[in-house]
């Protein structure tokens, strides 16, 4: 079956081959842990041997043998235990006596960490584990039996495939099977010739017999009973449903062992849903979060009864008795919401009740019993108070008797309150009650909540607890005083004006006799909208100050740029061999109070700049050497990356100390222009003395080591160039001495002159380059040489010496005949030319002897200068001392792949979009110094003329322009960088001094030899290929293979290998370049007629063999995908990882090598304690790196970079409730796979995956942590196209998650302040987003209903309503444009670049529409969002990871957009232009303007954005061919399979598919929306003059014998059209004609009989167009009724008309905007605004003037 076939000598292996015996010579089998586990694995000793036993096998294999596990999956198990134990081996500090046996303490803390959800599980079921051992830490520990069980775990796990999405069935079987592997060993032990054998047959047994069965259910549920996900979540059961009928006792007597599959649990039909039903419904967010609710609502209702009063401070109301007693009136209220909350529960939860859950059915009625019960109490006594009151006409003793047993009664009431108090404020007592599963707390806590697995003990500590209460207080406290004083009591006054209001003169019929209350409705309405949802904006203004808190407390953004560097560099070369390099370690020395106390003092001298902790690296050359060699190996990484220039690698890199300099050989960039500066100094102190001078110059580190540098290379290059044993030699060397003595003496200054400096230095530039030029010209030198000579000799000595003194000396030839030659001549002896070493010995020299300039702009490139900077700062940040590389925890990068771009190819780089720009070209522009580098390096590596780019180095550069892009190639790079960093350094940890001088000397010289650090002969530089690769001996490649994998799981590479697509190719020259790269795929092997096995494999490419080798084929019971498609795809490769940790990296990610130096640190964090708790996942911060691919691409990057850094920190500390949105965190591997694994994948409910890892974890009591040390890169979406699709997948998920039991558990389970913190960070904040929008409906609704009826013209007199209404609008306008989603960036960025630069960012984000943005994708966000809770039909959405420089046509925009914006910006367009009409407020046109203003600016927005953001928008033929293109579209006719591309019938049915699957409420509740459309009608059609003023119901009635007259001639025509168009055409001609008369005669006859004016018509037009629309809309939803009816035809056509229409509307002003001159050119402008600052010439790339390049 397989399909690459195995070679029979040699059995392929994953990372350590352990089928010889270990009797090979691979790196890692030497370190005796991994022969320490492997032999504890072969002890079977006396174990009974099952049949087909072999004397090579081990535990695993009886095992196997037993129980019918598959060889694959045996052999994957067998390496994932032996490197697991053999890792946690090494890492025991203090290690083991003996290193050759495996220790027991290892073995029993592994079996307990991957055991404990099942000890948990066994617990909370009161089931005794099936695990005989002892947990006592001195008990003698069975070795064979724990590792037995720990292998029966791991094979169960390997095997179960989609099962393993269902951990409490796994905990099931391993229950099971672990009972029957005792009865074996007991058997052995009785030894009474009984044999045990479990019931499974061997051959596959395990997979066939009870992993199939269960996923047989699993794949009915998923594919027949949910009609692949368009069934409603109540009528089948997802992966939860499953798993959580394992969480009761019932299990075990329905599916009893072995597996019954007759049991009802099989059948799929008798057992409906376990735990929570999932109702599709927006009361999910009142239940999930009642208690938040409750609070808003109760206080509601207080501050209007004390605002009522009208004072002007609430302190002063409340002295009123009457308002007390009306106070008391929120216990209705309460007690009635907890009414309709039991109400809810019975209405949502019914299906849940069975036979089984009877009590669960008695406590929702009870409730409900209850809950109505405490409302009658409260009615009772309450009415007795003001009986009493009323009578006495008084507040008595006797009323006041009755107030006080009212109070006692509601202290009743509130008991559980005061008792949930109380356990808040003792977070410890009610952990301890809910994870102990004692009966009596389960009794006590029975009437509150349910009982379930997961969601108990979830508070955290004590000091947690304060800190986020107390944010939450101060947050609730300014809300509460905002809404009071500027919210509700400004409202009041208005208020009572309506009600006052008599005999208003309605303009139209009045249904509502008391049509002040409805009037009183409308005003409130957007002032109760904005109450509830401002909580977000106060959350987003303090989170914000609470994150930049934190952020400077953590240090960031202490260094920002290069200059900021070269102040503290020194420091920064201490703070890399503090962080990166591990120290030798005492035992146990780790934890104690004294090193964490010294290791903090080292922190703040460090970070400060106290004391010369620099100086121990010109003391300790093996530190020095350890510095550069890592400093090196980054730099040489930038210049892979082709971001920095040989040029620049020269100045940023730390030479090797080659020429006996005295001093660390700073990096040039550092060194720039000191030398000149010490010059001068020595000049300006001509008469000072030695010790002042020098005194001076040291008090500038870098100058003094620039002086000394130049000193000592001068006098080394004297001494080389002139040969030895010459007199010319001796005399250098004599007179070189003179000046060392002088310097020792400290008389420097008395025997020489310091003025005469500045003439040698001058002299020795010309020297320093003449020896730099290619061809040297011996004249010109002994030229030089001669004038150095003089200057020393004559001008240099103070005291002036003849020649006689000077042959004393030694400083002139003795030998008379030497006057005949010129001194030198002879005595030059040139450096070989091949001696690269020496030349860049003399740039250097060169470079500190005549730069002027600061290199404040060294690096060129930004990224290269923001990574520098990222770098330099993380290492001044808190973070964990890095171990050894032996003793780091192991980890796995997981990687799902499907078949997006691996690398682009040559068509791809070559081809042009319509405007004739193509990928490369593009690129070329955009990273315009990077191409140049590339271009230099390629020509470095032999490369004659550029042409050759697309011929000889096709590879590298298909490869350049792959890495930058979002391609998997970028990915495979950037993780690859763990490995190189690993390898590097293991070599610096195990290495001794004189092998890292050899070895930084092999680095320098293979550095030298290609003048980089790779060269032609190498692997690309995916490879990761590096220069220190020749140093690495064995061992080091060993520990770092041990240490880590990279896993890609790409789902269909073997279907792409069958069918010879080019990606499967790619992907296989990634893993031929790069070792430690394996590939996950699922293999389809056809056994025989539509019969299929599917297999995950894992393979690898073998060096040795030179191809692709198949390491592993597990087989699977069925079909991979029976859920999501990505968390599958992770889940079926997740078998194949290693380590302990796992970090989850997606295709559009990248890393970068000096990040990947800080992985150990952070894999210590799992060591350290946050809160109570040890972390679960480490949050990781992120880099978006597409932010300057125009301003659009920065908007987002902007947004996304806020949340990734300040909204996450915030989350993790103080408020604790991050959770994992997306990549790229890390996971405790064996926690994870043992609870469900790293995502959900149930259909639909769980499409936003990641982010359920996070509720599971928050849920089974994980912690999530955030460090802000390490950063990953990540590509975000660049066109607004892509943009859109991406947030309303977003939008679509979160409306998914309010429906989830995940969401519900957490709201009712987590303490009052983390809901809070939980509600405004996940799904609250996109239901405030919708809130937003809501308000700006209801605020123009509700003015156009006042207008219209003729209220708001009684009210017109009181304009205090108007006040409340402007705060009101103010606060919708401030989140609508964004500046909330601003603030943050505003802050984020102060902190890290300076608060004038993110002012400045801000103001220019403005000036290129940020906030035209915002509001669009405001819209896309409530619009997906609404529609996903009402109707459901949210689906991936691939938004494709290109560059977008292309024009998007007017068609694709109108099908993406019109639902969601154009038709809801026409309708309240159409309200504003209605309301600017009728309402007497619009006569003064600045209070129309005031209080429209932000309602026009959304219209706009919603209308022009997809015009403003689209390249070439507002190009007058562009614009001209679109609206061809979509008239073509609107009438296309063509064949039945046209895609909605092409076919507007298409698109508009696919539109209507989220009514298809929505049920009976979602209908209802459409209906009722569509219903406002009508308003319109009713209240236009009484302004009319053919109306006369009558305001009677008729007048409506008769105006719908308009609407049903239009729509009769429409059907007439079109009936005509149809019949006689095209054989009879002269027939419809007759047919047009009589119409048209027909409505000229019947104009005619109103202008003459009635009041109709001309100006009627168009009027009506205002009241019928969207009449039209709506019953259009209803016909939608009655669509299964009308399909197959004529009316449905009608219905088609007349909304082709309305789209139209609507496409007209907003076509007009993008047409109007590309006539006028100029527009177009100011467009690109704001849309590449950006890249202009970058030199792009993007009118030359849009208008496609492309360069002769």
């Amino acid at each position: 079956m397989p399909i690459i076939c195995r070679d029979d000598d040699v059995e392929p292996y994953n990372i350590i081959p352990l089928h010889n015996d270990l009797n090979s010579d691979h790196p890692s089998l030497r370190f005796p842990e991994i022969r320490a586990s492997f032999s504890a694995l072969r002890t079977v000793n006396d174990l009974r041997l099952p049949p087909r036993w072999k004397p090579h096998m081990d535990l695993l294999d009886w095992l196997s043998l037993f129980f019918g596990f598959q060889n694959d999956n045996v052999r994957n198990q067998r390496e994932h235990l032996i490197l697991h134990l053999a890792n946690a081996q090494m890492r025991l500090s203090p290690p083991p006596d003996t290193i050759d046996f495996l220790d027991s303490t290892v073995l029993r803390s592994f079996r307990k960490n991957l055991l404990r959800n099942y000890s948990s599980w066994c617990s909370y079921l009161a089931v005794k584990p099936n695990v005989w051992l002892s947990d006592l830490p001195n008990a003698n520990s069975d070795h064979r039996r724990e590792l037995l069980y720990v292998s029966l775990y791991l094979l169960i796990w390997g095997e179960s495939a989609n099962l393993r999405f269902i951990p409490e069935c796994i905990c099931y079987i391993f229950h099971h099977m672990a009972m029957d592997l005792n009865k074996i060993l007991q058997n052995q032990q009785n030894d009474d010739g009984y044999n045990y054998e479990p019931s499974f047959h061997p051959q596959n047994g395990f997979l066939e017999s009870v992993v199939k069965p269960i996923y047989e259910t699993v794949r009915f549920e998923a594919e027949v009973s949910s009609g692949n996900g368009t069934a409603p979540h109540s009528k089948w059961r997802n992966y939860d449903d499953i798993n959580e009928y394992f969480w009761t006792k019932r299990c075990f007597e329905k599916l009893k062992w072995p597996i019954d599959v007759g049991s009802s649990f099989f059948v799929g039909k008798r057992v409906g849903k376990t735990g929570f039903v999932e109702r599709r419904s927006f009361w999910n967010l009142f239940r999930s979060f009642d208690r938040l609710w409750v609070m808003l609502i109760l206080f509601l209702q207080a501050a209007v009864i004390v605002g009522w009063k009208d004072r002007s401070y609430p302190w002063h109301v409340l002295k009123d008795r009457d308002v007390q007693v009306r106070l008391l009136t929120v216990f209705f209220t309460w007690s009635a919401l907890r009414f309709f909350q039991s109400l809810l529960d019975i209405v949502m939860q019914w299906r849940l009740v069975s036979r089984e859950t009877k009590m669960l059915g008695v406590r929702m009625m009870l409730k409900s019993i209850v809950a109505a019960g405490w409302i009658v109490v409260f009615a009772y006594f309450y009415s007795k108070i003001w009986s009493r009151r009323n009578h006495d006409k008084k507040w008595s003793d006797e009323a006041d008797k009755r107030l006080m047993t009212f109070v006692k009664v509601a202290f009743a009431f509130v008991i559980p309150e005061f008792l949930a108090l109380a356990l808040f404020i003792l977070p410890w007592v009610r952990n301890f009650m809910e994870n102990k599963n004692w009966r009596i707390f389960y009794m006590l806590s029975w009437w509150f909540q349910g009982r379930t697995y997961v969601g108990r003990g979830l508070r955290q500590g004590l000091v947690d607890n304060i800190k986020y209460t107390l944010f939450w207080v101060v947050v609730l406290s300014s809300k509460f005083s905002f809404s009071y004083f500027l919210q509700i009591q400004p409202m009041i006054a208005p208020s009572r004006a309506v009600l006052d209001l008599k005999d208003v003169d309605y303009y139209w019929h009045d249904f509502f006799h008391k049509g002040n209350v409805f009037a009183l409705g409308l005003l409130w309405l957007p002032v109760v909208l904005i109450y509830l949802m401002d909580i977000q904006i106060w959350y987003s203004i303090y989170s914000s100050l609470v994150g930049a808190s934190v952020g400077l407390f953590a240090h960031l953004g202490e260094i920002r740029s290069m200059q900021q560097l070269k102040l503290r560099f020194q420091f920064f070369a201490t703070a890399v061999l503090f962080n990166l390099i591990p120290e030798e370690q005492l035992l146990n020395a780790g934890g104690t109070l004294s090193s964490k106390f010294k290791d903090a003092i080292r922190r703040m001298k460090l970070r400060y700049g106290l004391g010369q902790p620099y100086k121990k690296l010109e003391s300790n050359q093996a530190e020095a050497k350890k510095f550069s060699l890592l400093w090196n190996e980054i730099i040489s990484s930038f210049r892979e990356e082709d971001v920095i220039s040989d040029k620049e690698v020269e100045l940023l890199e730390l030479p090797n100390n080659t020429w006996n300099i005295r001093v660390i050989r700073w990096p040039c960039f550092l060194l720039c222009n000191e030398l000149l500066l010490a010059l001068s100094q020595a000049k300006e102190l001509v008469d000072s003395n030695d010790r002042r001078l020098w005194r001076k110059i040291c008090k500038h580190e870098f100058r003094r080591c620039a002086v000394i540098e130049a000193y000592d290379c001068i006098k080394h290059l004297l001494l080389e160039i002139i040969r030895p044993g010459s007199e010319e030699h001796s005399i250098v060397t004599v007179l070189f001495q003179e000046i060392d003595h002088s310097l020792e003496i400290g008389k420097f200054t008395k025997v020489f002159k310091t003025t005469a400096l500045p003439l040698l230095h001058g002299k020795l530039i010309k020297l320093v380059e003449l020896l730099n030029k290619g061809k040297k010209d011996t004249n010109q030198l002994v030229n030089t040489l001669q004038a150095l000579y003089e200057i020393s000799i004559r001008d240099f000595y103070k005291e002036k010496k003849n020649n006689e003194q000077l042959k004393e000396d030694g400083l002139a030839p003795q030998n008379p005949a030497s006057s005949d030659v010129l001194l030198f001549e002879n005595a030059i002896r040139f450096p070989d030319t091949m001696n690269e070493n020496f030349y860049r010995q003399i740039r250097r020299l060169h470079t500190i002897l005549t730069s002027r300039d600061s290199m404040q702009n060294i690096p060129i490139n930004l990224e290269a200068r923001r990574r520098i900077a990222f770098f330099s700062n993380s290492l001044f940040m808190n973070m964990p001392h890095a171990p050894q590389v032996e003793k780091m925890m192991a980890f796995s990068v997981l990687t799902p792949y499907y078949s997006e771009e691996v690398i682009y190819s040559k068509e791809q780089l070559r081809t042009g979009n319509e405007d004739g720009i193509s990928t490369l070209y593009f690129l070329q522009t955009i990273y315009e110094d990077e191409w140049k580098n590339f271009m230099e390096r390629m020509r470095r590596e032999g490369m004659m003329k550029d042409s050759d780019i697309w011929t000889d180095k096709l590879r590298e550069l298909r490869s350049w322009a792959s890495y930058r892009g979002q391609t998997l190639s970028r990915t495979i790079r950037g993780m690859m960088y763990y490995y190189k960093a690993l390898k590097l350094l293991a070599f610096l940890d195990s290495a001794f001094e004189l092998e890292i001088r050899e070895g930084s000397h092999e680095l320098v010289s293979s550095n030298q030899d290609s003048s980089d650090s790779f060269n032609s002969q190498r692997s690309p530089p995916s490879s990761g290929a590096s220069s220190t690769a020749s140093l690495f001996k064995g061992h080091d490649y060993g520990t770092a293979l041990m240490k880590f994998t990279y896993v890609i799981a790409c789902q269909i590479y073997g279907t792409q290998k069958a069918r010879k697509d080019p990606h499967a190719d790619e992907i296989l020259y990634l893993m031929k370049n790069n070792e430690a790269l394996r590939v996950a795929y699922v293999d389809e092997v056809c056994t025989g007629r539509d019969k299929k096995e599917y297999y995950s494999v894992l393979v690898k490419y073998d060096q040795q063999l030179e191809r692709e080798v198949e390491i592993y084929r597990v087989k699977l019971p069925g079909p991979l995908k029976l859920g999501e498609g990505k968390p599958e795809n992770q889940n079926h490769a997740i078998i194949f990882t290693r380590g302990d940790a796992v970090q989850t990296i997606d295709m559009n990610q990248d890393n970068y090598f000096e990040e990947a130096l800080k992985m150990r640190n952070l894999l210590e964090e799992y060591k350290h304690y946050y809160g109570i708790r040890k972390p679960t996942i480490l949050g990781v911060r992120e880099h978006i790196f597409t932010g300057f691919v125009s301003s659009l691409a920065w908007f987002m990057s902007a947004q996304e970079t806020s949340f990734v850094t300040l909204g996450q920190r915030v989350l993790a500390n103080p408020l604790k409730i991050r959770m994992h949105y997306g990549h790229p965190d890390v996971f405790d591997r064996f926690w994870f796979i043992t609870r469900g694994g790293i995502s959900k994948a149930s259909r639909v409910i769980n499409i936003s995956e990641d982010i359920f890892a996070g509720f599971n974890c928050t849920l089974r009591g994980g912690n999530v942590t955030h460090h802000e040390y390490i950063q990953v890169g990540k590509g975000r979406d660049v066109g607004l196209n892509q943009i859109s699709m991406f947030e309303a997948k977003v939008a679509s998920g979160n409306g998914e998650q309010v429906l989830s039991r995940d969401v519900y558990r957490l709201g009712h389970r987590l303490d009052f302040f983390r809901m809070l913190s939980f509600f405004y960070t996940t799904v609250g904040f996109f239901f405030n987003t919708m809130m937003v929008v809501l308000t700006v409906y209801a605020f123009l609704w509700g003015r156009l209903l006042l207008a219209l009826s003729g209220v708001e013209a009684a009210m017109e007199s009181n304009s205090n309503n108007n006040k409340a209404l402007g705060i009101i609008l103010n606060q919708q306008f401030i989140v609508q444009i964004g500046l909330f989603t601003a603030l943050p960036m505003i802050v984020e960025n102060s902190i890290e670049h300076g608060f004038l630069l993110a002012v400045w960012d801000f103001l220019t984000m403005q000036l290129q529409l940020s906030s035209v943005f915002y509001t669009f994708s405001m819209g896309t966000r409530s619009h997906f969002f609404g529609r996903t809770i009402l109707h459901g039909g949210a689906k991936y959405r691939a938004t494709g990871r290109g560059f977008v420089v292309e024009h998007k046509s007017f068609a694709e925009n109108y099908r993406l957009y019109a639902r969601s914006h154009f038709v809801k910006a026409i309708e309240l367009g159409l309200i504003l232009t209605i309301y600017a009409s009728h309402s007497v407020v619009a006569t003064n046109t600045f209070v129309y303007l005031a209080m429209t203003i932000s309602s026009w600016f959304l219209v706009v927005s919603w209308i022009m954005a997809p015009f403003v953001f689209n390249p070439s928008g507002f190009d007058w033929l562009k614009t001209v061919y679109d609206f061809d293109d979509f008239m073509n579209w609107i009438w296309y006719h063509g064949r039945v399979f046209a895609k909605a591309e092409e076919s507007w019938e298409k698109w508009w049915y696919e539109e209507q598919d989220h009514l298809r699957v929505t049920g009976f409420w979602g209908k209802v509740m459409e209906i009722i929306l569509d219903l406002r459309f009508f308003i319109f009608q009713y209240g236009i059609v009484y302004q009319l003059d053919i109306a006369a003023g009558s305001t009677s119901i008729a007048v409506y009635l008769i105006s719908w014998i308009y609407v049903f007259v239009v729509f009769g001639i429409y059907v007439v025509v079109a009936y005509a059209r149809n019949a006689y168009d095209a054989k009879y055409h002269i027939y419809y001609r007759l047919v047009q004609a009589v119409v048209i008369v027909l409505a000229i005669l019947v104009i005619v006859a109103l202008l003459e009989f009635t009041e109709f004016k001309f100006m009627d018509l168009f009027t009506s037009l205002l009241a019928f167009i969207p009449t039209g629309w709506g019953m259009l809309l209803i016909a939608q939803v009655f669509r299964p009724f009308l399909q197959h009816t004529i009316i449905w035809d009608g219905v088609v056509s007349l909304s082709r008309l309305y789209d139209i229409l609507f496409g007209i509307i907003v076509m007009a002003p993008v047409a109007i905007l590309s006539w006028l001159p100029g527009f177009q050119a100011m467009q690109t402008r704001i849309l590449f605004n950006e890249a202009f600052c970058r030199g792009l010439q993007i009118f030359q790339m849009v208008t496609g003037k492309k360069s002769p390049s």
